[in-house]
């Protein structure tokens, strides 16, 4: 049965410098097997389907599959499956306020001159890491412990630990290396630093993480990162919103998600979704 499909340029106002993701629009009727083989032959970090709403507070419902699992909830995909949702004709119930369902529950999306931007979902882990584990991620980022200006769990759904060093330059000549950690669980490292005043962007961010065979891989442009250290960077003072921030930068991306936030605290994380593809697949 052929379906509507769009792969989807996330993250960056430039061509194919932001984060790809696969979106296969009409997606009711395939099974989770049907869709994680997909999302497998796809190669890309994340692939998602488009279904009918459970809710009757959603406009649709979204499944998110990486490479290795379903995944509750995922920034870039969030966005792109939106823009996908909306370029193939979907029609939300209010102009200014999307509302997606998925694993994690209900995202409103909002519409504005920068583009979509999703609400940032409550931490699930906050607070200070252990000191030996601070010693850990030195060592598995190649930098001396006192190179480490702060570290907090900072984790909505993918386990990040965020690491603040003293500039985005610091941030950029990190040469990270998971063999030289000893503990047994995942790493998921989001790693920060602040870029003069003045400069374009405001923070150089990094996300390095392991995949399903715990070997390495780095991000190009991470939605729920950047929502959670938005939070922490925040509620600390270290950051004034709206501000812009930079990733992908060492992998020859140029992803800017934009943060902003109410006078509530919403923290909102957006930027550029844009169709590079779009078509049929035969599924």
């Amino acid at each position: 049965m052929r379906r509507r499909f769009q792969q989807v340029d996330v993250f960056s106002p430039l061509p194919f410098r932001g984060n790809p993701l696969a979106v296969v629009v009409d997606a009711d009727g395939l099974s989770t097997e049907e869709m994680r083989q997909f999302s497998r032959w796809t190669n890309l970090s994340e692939t998602t389907f488009i279904l009918p709403p459970a809710s009757a507070e959603a406009d649709y419902r979204v499944r998110i599959f990486s490479l290795a699992q379903e995944l509750p909830f995922a920034g870039h995909p969030t966005l792109g499956s939106c823009h996908a949702w909306l370029a193939a004709g979907g029609v939300p119930r209010d102009a200014g306020r999307i509302v997606q369902e998925c694993g994690a529950g209900l995202v409103p999306i909002r519409r504005g001159g920068h583009g979509l931007a999703f609400a940032a979902p409550p931490l699930l882990r906050a607070g200070p890491v252990d000191e030996a584990f601070v010693d850990q991620l030195a060592v598995v980022l190649g930098i001396a412990r006192g190179e480490i200006v702060d570290a907090q769990w900072a984790d909505n759904g993918p386990g990040w630990v965020a690491v603040l060093l003293r500039d985005a330059d610091a941030v950029l000549a990190l040469e990270p290396d998971f063999s030289r950690y000893s503990g047994g669980e995942a790493l998921n490292i989001g790693i920060v630093g602040a870029y003069p005043p003045g400069a374009e962007c405001a923070w150089e961010v990094r996300a390095v993480f392991s995949d399903e065979q715990g070997a390495m891989r780095e991000d190009p442009v991470t939605g729920s990162l950047n929502a959670s250290l938005a939070q922490w960077l925040l509620a600390t003072g270290r950051a004034t919103a709206p501000y812009v921030a930079s990733q992908g930068t060492r992998l020859g991306r140029a992803g800017r998600p934009r943060i902003e936030q109410d006078a509530d605290g919403t923290v909102w994380v957006g930027g550029p979704a844009i169709t590079r593809i779009q078509g049929e697949v035969d599924l």
